[in-house]
């Protein structure tokens, strides 16, 4: 039967721990881009052009803050997925030292 481990302990604790982190640091960044933060308009990609030609040039910002603050919900949410599966592989790495071979 085929084993699902591919890292060992000190790897897995260490991806829980990166995941950990990394989900607090994209949730608070999404929260601030979504309460359109002036300090993160650096971070906004748009363009001269963008605010030229548009009528009402603070909606279009706006928006931009709304689709960087999903993408960052959508990055912690990969790094949820991350750490469930070092979780895993922690679960997996500890049956094994139990296991008589």
């Amino acid at each position: 039967m085929p084993s699902l481990l591919f890292c060992g302990p000190k790897m897995a604790a260490c991806g829980i721990v990166i995941s950990i982190w990394g989900v607090i640091m994209l949730a608070m960044l999404g929260i601030f881009f979504s309460a359109k933060s002036a300090v993160l308009i650096e971070d906004v990609p748009f363009t001269e052009e963008d605010i030229r030609g548009d009528k009402n040039p603070p909606q279009n910002i706006y928006s931009l803050y709304n689709q960087v603050g999903i993408n960052c919900f959508i990055a912690a949410a990969v790094y949820v997925a991350v750490g469930a599966v070092s979780l895993c592989q922690v679960r997996l790495n500890k049956r094994q030292e139990y296991m008589v071979t």
